[in-house]
């Protein structure tokens, strides 16, 4: 078995509707569909889904900081640092905390979505992971 590439990710949010009105209209993700019956929104970047959501009702608990399970999901959202620094002002005029790191191979912001997922935003800035993989463990605050 060899993988080619990551096909999509879904996430657990309380309720679709916010979570709709937050990666579609904060973020600007294409919905490609709905499926009622599960609760479930499918984004679309370019294929026909690549990120989606499903609702599991607005009492879900927080799954606990050290249980196993996704940490972060990251969208690439140019190749510029201006485009960066533009969507962390976005962010926060939407008055969500964001912090922003230099991770050599890129550039990121970090922030929440209104369910607490941690979602990554970030611009390529080097491709000196070719030459030398550990450098895509590098984090750093950076002033943004």
């Amino acid at each position: 078995m060899k993988i080619q590439s990551l096909g999509h990710v879904v996430i657990k949010v309380r309720n679709q509707q916010r979570a709709e009105a937050f990666y579609n209209g904060l973020l600007g993700i294409p919905i490609a569909a709905r499926l009622p019956p599960l609760s479930m929104t499918f984004f679309t970047l370019g294929n026909h889904h690549d990120f989606a959501v499903a609702a599991v009702g607005d009492d879900a608990l927080d799954a606990p900081a050290n249980s196993p399970g996704l940490l972060h999901v990251a969208f690439k959202i140019g190749t510029r640092i201006d485009e960066l620094h533009e969507a962390k002002l976005q962010l926060e005029a939407a008055g969500l905390k964001v912090q922003a790191y230099d991770h050599e191979v890129s550039k990121s912001i970090y922030f929440n979505d209104p369910d607490g997922n941690t979602i990554e935003l970030y611009v390529d800035a080097s491709d000196v992971w070719k030459q030398r993989p550990e450098a895509v463990a590098q984090a750093t605050p950076l002033d943004l």
